[in-house]
């Protein structure tokens, strides 16, 4: 087991002791202790009570954080054309069809954020197995399958964060920056609490939230009082 630095160490000593804390006394050790040396991102993860195995137990959705997510997102759209242009003055940085396909299959993933307009989908229905386990599909669900393409890529470069639950029925994703005023990083972890919230499925049953956590890249985790994070503490 490798040891913990000096640094690995203090943080783990301010965390001791510390759990089920408020959203507040959270994000302030997050940001006290995200002291490496580059911007940590704050990261979330949620536990929930359900079984994504079941068709109607899928947590998924989108959320628009308020105060932006602090990352150059880059984003790869479907398109012929028109709406190609639209991607194109909207921002997107790649933008194709037949051939940017070959160039995922040929293992050149260079984008976090995939968007197709529907007529490309029988195009992009070949990548599933590669898109499809990094949660890049695109999906009408979440957007990401539309004929407004520009506004789908201002959205995405404008924080706009996708979450889906994994199989233990964890739903993560990145919140900020380390750097963020403690205020806005509170208020982004509401914004993506109460998404996650109103995405809740028929079929969940018995608790919902079972568990919400911060942390940072390179820094502990500290549990968060769910009633705090769903701002009715």
């Amino acid at each position: 087991m490798a040891k913990l630095g000096k640094r690995a160490k203090a943080a783990k000593a301010a965390f001791e002791g510390r759990e089920n804390v408020s959203v507040e006394d959270a994000v302030s050790l997050i940001k006290e202790h995200a002291n490496a040396k580059f911007d940590e991102t704050v990261e979330i993860a949620m536990n929930l009570g359900v079984d994504p195995r079941h068709a109607d137990q899928m947590v998924r959705g989108v959320v628009s954080l308020p105060n932006g997510t602090g990352k150059n997102v880059r984003v790869a759209v479907f398109a012929r054309g028109p709406k190609a242009d639209e991607a194109k003055e909207a921002g997107a940085d790649i933008v194709g069809a037949e051939d940017l396909m070959e160039t995922i299959q040929g293992g050149k993933i260079d984008f976090d954020r995939c968007i197709a307009t529907p007529d490309m989908m029988a195009i992009v229905g070949r990548l599933g197995k590669v898109l499809g386990p990094r949660n890049l599909m695109p999906n009408p669900r979440v957007g990401t399958v539309t004929m407004d393409v520009a506004q789908a890529v201002k959205d995405a470069k404008g924080g706009q964060v996708q979450f889906k639950a994994e199989k233990a029925g964890v739903v993560h994703a990145g919140i900020g920056k380390a750097s963020f005023d403690a205020g806005k990083l509170r208020e982004n972890v509401l914004a993506f609490v109460e998404a996650v919230n109103r995405a809740k499925p028929a079929g969940a049953k018995g608790t919902y939230m079972k568990k919400v956590s911060l942390s940072s890249t390179m820094g502990p985790g500290v549990t968060v009082n769910v009633e705090s994070a769903t701002g009715n503490a």
